[in-house]
């Protein structure tokens, strides 16, 4: 049961063409992690990003991001010429420049796209035509919302002209996207768990406004008689936050979910299922309480806890799905009846050890020794400061300081060796699963830092280099994992 894993999501790859995509070095990177011994890869969400770029505002609950799709694999299929390729921009190889990749990729898809339209008839056109067929029930309304938008010049769908109708060639192109986002993952997935490597996906449990879900769906989702949110999710003041975080996502009509047999839920979490082995169920606790914030507020300072759909949710997926292949993201402000909800269902949470030296009380869970097995250890999460950002941080308060302190004491380490001292922690302790930012398994600083919730322009946008990736850091990751008992069978 003892596994370790990394997280890293695709868009942090290396490659050529300015973000992380599904090609060689996604394939490299699963080579990397067979040969350290790690069991486990885990990933953000793969949708289609909307406001500032962020994979938890996606287009789409199920879609996936066309960003990732090999342009190299296009080429290799006969979609792309080589030369089609030649006239890229220049990228930058740390970070992702969101406002160049986007629109080189986009061309070219298109003119993938294109050349696959005119392909009428052999195996991979039938592949697609059953692809659409299986998929039809969530294909085509997004591809559908995405034509209408870019016809719509990028408006939020609230605010489109009813009179303006989808273009057949931008609804085809986006289906030819999908169809092929989706072949070169499961071809990854499979090479993953061929190597036996699970992939852990990451579930928001809100949507994006602007997206086809809500689009589709606006009964589902409590919104005014002009399509808006009257209320928004969000967590009141935290550790993350002094005034909250406002996401801005709708919220759902938990009764009108109920009465259709929670059907939209269990058709995303099936398709999820198709594409992930394990699910981050992000935010676990909104599923007992949710917090609501009136849609005017600016800050999420206001609001309340409403009660959330709790163990008759967990029952409808059961009798759909089986087990719940789960983990619960089970971090700030937690109450016994969040716990109880978790354990009833049987599915481990989260322990931080970023998080484990606030204070001196030994009755903090996230301290390693008092970890149960049925839970999953990070040194730090996607939200969280790298570890060595987190130790070298500047201007920090007295408290803080006495923070990293006890941290340092607890491990018996020195600021220089802290990040390891970090890893070994997670490794050694008790939790059945240990999953490490690939960032701190690189001891980087807050320049790679994923994302700083309740801020904007500079998130999601790390990117590691080719030449990090070196065989010294794979031997002394298996040499670990077979000294704490997690190397594989």
């Amino acid at each position: 049961m003892r596994k370790s894993g990394i997280l890293l999501h695709p868009t942090s790859l290396p490659g050529e063409w300015g973000i992380g995509d599904l090609g060689h070095w996604a394939y490299r990177f699963a080579d990397f992690l067979a040969q350290s011994g790690q069991q486990l890869w885990q990933i953000l969400p793969l949708g289609l990003p909307g406001v500032g770029n962020s994979p938890y505002q996606a287009y789409s609950s199920i879609a996936g991001n066309p960003l990732l799709i090999s342009l190299q694999k296009l080429v290799d299929e006969g979609w792309l010429s080589p030369e089609d390729l030649k006239n890229a921009p220049l990228f930058h190889d740390s970070a992702v420049d969101y406002d160049t990749v986007l629109p080189f990729k986009r061309t070219l898809l298109g003119k993938a796209a294109a050349a696959f339209s005119r392909h009428e008839s052999g195996p991979l056109r039938e592949e697609f035509l059953r692809f659409c067929s299986d998929e039809d029930p969530w294909l085509n309304p997004f591809a559908e919302f995405a034509a209408l938008k870019k016809a719509n010049a990028g408006a939020a769908w609230a605010d489109w002209n009813p009179k303006i109708r989808a273009d057949a060639g931008d609804v085809f192109e986006h289906k030819f996207m999908q169809f092929e986002f989706f072949r070169q993952w499961k071809a990854l997935k499979q090479y993953c768990n061929d190597l036996g490597i699970e992939i852990v996906g990451d579930i928001p449990i809100f949507v994006a406004h602007d997206s086809a879900d809500v689009w589709a769906n606006p009964g589902l989702f409590d919104l005014d008689s002009d399509g808006n949110p009257r209320v928004v999710a969000g967590v009141p003041p935290d550790y993350f936050s002094k005034t909250g975080q406002r996401w801005g996502n709708p919220l759902y009509r938990w009764d009108e979910m109920e009465r259709t047999g929670y059907r939209w839920w269990i058709c995303r979490l099936k398709s999820m299922l198709e594409t992930v082995d394990i699910m981050r169920l992000d935010h676990f606790r909104g599923f007992e309480k949710y917090y609501e914030i009136p849609a005017g507020c600016k800050t999420a300072e206001e609001g309340r806890w409403v009660k959330g759909p709790g163990d008759r949710f967990f029952k409808a997926l059961q009798s759909a799905l089986g087990k719940l292949p789960f983990i619960a993201e089970d971090l700030g402000f937690i109450t016994p009846e969040v716990y109880a909800l978790r354990d009833r269902w049987e599915l481990p949470g989260m322990r931080i050890l970023q998080f484990a030296f606030e204070n001196e009380s030994p009755d903090n869970p996230n301290k390693p020794y008092n970890f149960i097995r049925n839970c999953v250890v990070y040194t730090g999460t996607h939200d969280n400061d790298t570890t060595r950002g987190w130790f070298s941080a500047k201007g920090l308060s007295v408290e803080e300081r006495a923070e990293r302190e006890r941290a340092l004491e607890y491990m018996g380490s020195d600021l220089k060796d802290a990040v390891w001292g970090f890893i070994r922690l997670a490794l050694a302790s008790p939790a059945d699963m240990a999953i490490l930012p690939m960032q701190d398994v690189l001891d980087l600083g807050s320049e790679a830092r994923m994302n700083t919730p309740s801020t904007t322009g500079k998130n999601w946008r790390w990117r590691m280099r080719e030449d990090q990736l070196q065989p010294g850091l794979s031997s002394r990751l298996r040499g670990l994992n077979r000294l704490y008992g997690r190397l594989p069978a």
